[in-house]
């Protein structure tokens, strides 16, 4: 049997084209996407997501969980799908099961402190479901806003806070201008050798980011090599992700996106969007999400929505590389081509 990766980089793109390709793949085993790769334990992203006690939409209803509410996921099973032909994985929990899509993947991973930064800053992650912030360097501080897993962010500074015996890191979020702080052990610094390029030996020409609007599938070749292809979530009726052809030349590993004060509906403010490649100079972008986990459907604001170690692997891939220590670079002609189609 025929495998994706023998398919040529031409057939792929014919197929693409033709509208074929969503059939092609399901006859190759990719007719159903992957939800996040599974984790130890899932977020609630919204009130209200229930347990049922089967994989199925008729089923019975045991409980709902509330928002931002932390399960164990026991395993993943195949079930029914909720609206999504595609999204067809549940997870098996304590009490029953429930569909993967309002589900986030996520760890809790407790960092050990580090006690300084470079003058610049260093490029940080949240390493636990969600954190708290602070106004202040303490506990008793006014709480700002809730980081979620995997989400980026600059630290600038750390405070020793000696009266509490408490280590904290100082973020700035640019669009809001505000200070803000986090206890250290629930963010992870990224090594600079996690932030250099991933296949530098290929010809910059020979590598390609495709996206199928139709079948929602992401694939990367270098040259007639398929070497990534998943699914993501595009941009829904009236904000859809423009076709044609684009370059990644402007890009950011951390950056807060927001639509207030072009729109009075559907109103989004995302601080710390990782790993962001722009595609158009309107913003269109390849990005990390953490607020749902439901690929192969349109439901984006033009964006193309990855799972965020996914949206880490085409940030590193693609041109132009932005250095470690550099919050986003712009250089027009200098990014990895795009087919939107």
């Amino acid at each position: 049997m025929m495998t994706i990766n023998q398919l040529s980089r031409r057939d792929f793109l014919k197929l693409s084209a033709s509208g074929a390709l969503g059939l092609v793949l399901s006859e190759l085993g990719m007719g159903r996407a992957l939800a996040a790769p599974p984790t130890s334990k899932g977020l609630a992203i919204f009130s209200g997501v229930p347990i049922y006690d089967a994989p199925a939409a008729t089923a019975n209803k045991v409980e709902l969980i509330g928002k931002d509410q932390v399960i164990d996921l026991k395993s993943e099973v195949q079930g029914d799908y909720f609206g999504n032909q595609f999204n067809t994985i549940w997870y098996e929990v304590d009490g029953g099961y429930v569909h993967s899509a309002p589900i986030l993947p996520v760890e809790e991973n407790y960092q050990k402190p580090v006690y300084s930064v470079p003058a610049e800053g260093q490029l940080a992650e949240i390493s636990v479901p969600y954190t708290l912030t602070y106004r202040s360097p303490y506990f008793y501080a006014k709480n700002s806003n809730r980081l979620y897993y995997e989400s980026t962010h600059w630290v600038k500074k750390v405070i020793v806070n000696r009266e509490e015996k408490g280590v904290w890191y100082e973020i700035y979020n640019k669009v809001l201008k505000e200070t803000s702080y986090i206890p250290s052990y629930n963010m992870r610094l990224i090594p600079n050798e996690e932030l250099t390029q991933l296949s530098p030996e290929v010809p910059p020409e020979d590598k390609l980011l495709h996206v199928d609007l139709k079948s929602q599938i992401v694939t990367a070749f270098e040259g007639e090599k398929v070497v990534l292809s998943v699914r993501c979530a595009s941009g829904q009726r009236g904000t859809d992700t423009p076709k044609g052809q684009w370059t990644t030349y402007h890009k950011g590993p951390s950056i807060h996106m927001t639509n207030q004060g072009d729109a009075v509906a559907n109103i989004y403010n995302l601080p710390g969007v990782p790993w962001c490649s722009f595609f158009t100079g309107s913003g269109h972008a390849f990005h990390g999400t953490y607020w749902h986990n439901d690929y192969g459907r349109l439901r984006s604001n033009g964006c193309v929505n990855l799972p965020s170690s996914i949206a880490k692997w085409v940030y590193r891939w693609t041109n132009p590389v932005v250095p470690y220590n550099v919050d986003y670079v712009n250089l027009p002609g200098q990014g990895t081509k795009v087919i939107v189609e």
